[in-house]
């Protein structure tokens, strides 16, 4: 992958809802923030405005389509320089869409996403090409990047920026409504800051 020194990569994760707060795998079900979600988008967004981000008003900034990231990015104050990418959307669950990992276990026991993929959806393979292109494009544009996605996504462009496999993303858990900051260390791509939520606190 390209690199460029230059480039920070912010990564949000999309505020609660019911099927996040009940730990049901949500990939493609477009389903609403809850109340408790937009308090706490409201809340991201205050803290980008304030240093050390300052609105990042020079950042380039694209959402998941998908609603309760693209509500998450309105609610935090984005939504009008936002531009909609489906490559931020959640991992594809297929047949194990609105399951918890408790019931997919009792389906197929022993079952890891990060490296079985899902059936019935995305691959471990076809996840990777299609973060790999969201880090390439982050590169490219230079500057800072703004991303509102989702868990799974979130987890797999960071294993990727990193250069490692997939399957890292499976130790890097995000809570709801967390900010993540990827850079650069020593010339390397580097976690600068990762789940943070002292802003809900």
């Amino acid at each position: 992958m390209s690199s460029s020194s230059a480039t920070r990569v912010l990564l949000v994760r999309h505020g609660q809802t019911a099927w996040s707060r009940s730990g049901q795998h949500t990939g493609r079900t477009d389903i609403p923030l809850l109340d408790d979600g937009r308090r706490d988008a409201a809340l991201l967004g205050k803290r980008l405005r304030e240093e050390p981000f300052a609105g990042l008003t020079d950042a380039v900034v694209r959402t998941s389509p998908l609603a309760r990231a693209a509500e998450t990015c309105e609610v935090a104050g984005f939504g009008g320089r936002a531009e909609p990418w489906n490559a931020l959307m959640e991992w594809d669950y297929g047949d194990y869409e609105g399951l918890t990992p408790a019931g997919i276990q009792e389906r197929n026991p022993g079952w890891f996403l990060w490296r079985d993929g899902a059936p019935g959806g995305e691959s471990v393979a076809e996840m990777t090409a299609r973060v790999d292109s969201v880090v390439e494009w982050a590169r490219a544009v230079g500057g800072t990047v703004v991303l509102f996605a989702h868990g799974h996504v979130l987890r797999s462009v960071c294993a990727r920026w990193l250069g490692e496999p997939l399957e890292f993303g499976a130790r890097v858990r995000l809570a709801p409504a967390s900010l993540s900051v990827l850079d650069w260390a020593y010339g390397r791509p580097a976690i600068d800051t990762w789940n943070d939520t002292a802003h809900l606190s």
